[in-house]
């Protein structure tokens, strides 16, 4: 879909656009987009070409080989799950099938699930491969900051053991709508919206782990690769999503992600 660019807050970000047949990076700034000549997780740069943000199709800005999501982040919504703070970081794994972009459908899959949640988070977008790092250079590996809607099955999640197949559906994990440059996470408003009605509102100050420690806490676990997604974590005040309704995930400094919800029977 085209994106209003009042969507992206950033003064500078990575943009993925698609049409005409192929797929393409751009650099937003002052209100324009140069086209990427290449991938900018392969080196490429911005080159001379550019288009109008309105009248292009916005992606979702990178395609991960993972997602790593992180639950029970934020100390409210450890609170408000009834549960103690981690730790360390307790991980998951979102697969690179759920990602969709500003505006696609998120599909509630009614043959599994009855309740499909949102959840509101900050994403890390790692830049180039990264292995065992230190907390103190994991920044450089990371490339920027995009918006993560980490769409949950809350009833699979209560029975299930693991949190595959609840996390793991297909639009299960709206990105975007781009990759905020030159941004310091460490006091960002987070906020969902379902039809315009604010549901979470809170910051990253309340985080549990920073960025920097996800990063390198997961290195030592996993090798992150150019253009994956490190989920941060989701604020307080989750809940559920009917058909027909419009979810809205903003991050200070980024933009607003929003997609609509719909639903499907069975397979």
């Amino acid at each position: 879909m085209a994106l209003d660019p009042a969507d992206i807050f950033a003064q500078r970000a990575i943009v993925r656009l698609g049409g005409r047949g192929r797929v393409v990076y751009g650099l937003y700034e002052k209100g324009r987009v140069r086209l990427f000549e290449g991938s900018p997780f392969a080196g490429g740069k911005p080159g001379k070409q550019t288009v109008k943000l309105g009248e292009v199709r916005v992606l979702a800005p990178c395609r991960p080989s993972k997602v790593v999501a992180v639950g029970l982040n934020y100390k409210a919504h450890a609170r408000e799950m009834k549960k103690a703070l981690p730790e360390e970081p307790m991980l998951f794994l979102k697969p690179s099938t759920a990602v969709i972009g500003p505006g696609a459908p998120i599909v509630r899959p009614l043959h599994m699930s009855r309740r499909v949640d949102y959840e509101a988070e900050l994403g890390v977008v790692i830049g180039r491969p990264c292995q065992d790092v230190g907390a103190g250079e994991a920044p450089d590996y990371i490339l920027g900051y995009t918006c993560v809607n980490d769409v949950t099955a809350r009833d699979l999640q209560a029975t299930d053991i693991q949190y595959t197949r609840a996390k793991g559906f297909d639009t299960f994990c709206p990105l975007g709508p781009a990759i905020a440059l030159d941004l310091d996470p460490g006091t960002l408003r987070v906020r969902s919206l379902v039809d315009g009605q604010t549901r979470q509102d809170s910051t990253t100050a309340d985080l549990i782990f920073t960025p920097a420690e996800l990063v390198s806490f997961i290195s030592r676990v996993m090798t992150l690769k150019a253009g994956d997604v490190i989920a941060t974590g989701t604020p307080a005040g989750v809940g559920p999503l009917a058909d027909g309704q419009t979810v809205t995930i903003e991050v200070e400094g980024i933009g607003r992600l929003a997609n609509p919800v719909t639903s499907r029977q069975k397979l």
